[in-house]
């Protein structure tokens, strides 16, 4: 380590290190394991609103057994799409937790996606049957790609179903994730076809405090997993409230959330996913469960991919050292 520089990741840096979705979700499930035995340091991520329904968070995190710390500055804007922008756009800092010192700047937009589904499908394999093979996709944007790519790596995945409010959108992402992961997508066109009869439903859409949710209750089929990446912005209330097992990634920061404003109709969690991967609570326990996870995305998900990321780019020789 150069206490004098630092070393600049740029998206295309941390794509060409090439880390695989599978050593994503092993390094998810390491973390929540720690996460679960009350080893890691997490405060609830504070935030800026600079446009309704837009957010900047910063996100800090320490994980002892990886000898890593950092923060990522992440924003999330749903009007940018209209200017043809990025809705998740943010950077990552990594620092020596014996000295302080940054170690490395890095894009966090790729992370971000990546992780995000990572975290899907770890709690697919604690809350999904072992046997889902169909999958209904809302949103095929880049969390609905990374969700059906995750969820691939732990699933023999028979077939997917793909919705979303455009179309053609719909239509490009069955074409391409299917060659992608050799798996039959159906783009369809309404709501309901991508999300009844299916094992794991998976909503990917803007994250709004005031939504109008269109999933209705009786949708999702008994023995059913659904991943509410969009937190509750699609599911109405009576169709949350027919969860039989309803857990989150982190149960402080869902309580956080609620005294801002969201989850307003939503159940209590019953669980975090540490307390799931540690063994400290129970996963699904009968086939005929419906469950749901409402991963909110956690700087110890982004902190856990980074620093494997960083070690890869030092020993592949990726990236510039910037002058501190």
């Amino acid at each position: 380590m150069n206490p004098n520089s630092v070393l600049y990741l740029s998206r295309k840096d941390v794509e060409s290190v090439q880390m695989p979705m599978q050593e994503i979700i092993e390094a998810l499930e390491d973390m929540f394991r720690e996460k679960g035995n009350g080893r890691v340091e997490m405060p609830p991520k504070p935030g800026i609103h600079t446009r309704p329904d837009a957010f900047i968070h910063a996100m800090p995190a320490y994980i002892p057994s990886l000898e890593a710390a950092g923060l990522k500055w992440i924003s999330g804007y749903p009007a940018n799409q209209a200017k043809g922008l990025p809705y998740i756009t943010g950077l990552l800092i990594l620092n020596d937790p014996e000295t302080g010192i940054p170690l490395a700047i890095m894009d966090g937009t790729w992370i971000t996606a990546q992780r995000t589904g990572a975290a899907t499908a770890l709690a697919a394999k604690y809350l999904a049957r072992p046997d889902s093979a169909t999958v209904g996709i809302v949103a095929c944007g880049v969390q609905g790609r990374s969700n059906l790519e995750a969820l691939s790596c732990c699933f023999k995945l028979r077939k997917a179903k793909a919705y979303d409010l455009y179309p053609e959108i719909a239509e490009r992402f069955a074409r391409e994730m299917g060659e992608n992961l050799q798996l039959e997508i159906e783009p369809v066109k309404t709501l309901p076809e991508a999300v009844r009869g299916l094992d794991i439903v998976v909503t990917s859409g803007p994250i709004v405090k005031d939504p109008k949710p269109e999933i209705e209750a009786g949708w999702l089929m008994l023995g059913s997993f659904a991943s509410l990446v969009d937190f509750d912005s699609s599911w109405q209330a009576d169709a949350l409230r027919q969860a039989d097992k309803l857990a989150t990634d982190d149960l402080a920061q869902m309580n956080y959330y609620r005294q801002e404003g969201y989850f307003r109709d939503t159940p209590a969690a019953y669980a975090d996913l540490g307390e799931l991967v540690a063994g400290r609570k129970p996963g699904r326990e009968r086939e005929a469960e419906r469950t749901m996870g409402v991963n909110l995305g956690l700087a110890l998900e982004d902190v856990a991919t980074a620093i494997r990321i960083y070690r890869r780019a030092r020993s592949q020789g990726i990236g510039i050292e910037l002058p501190l």
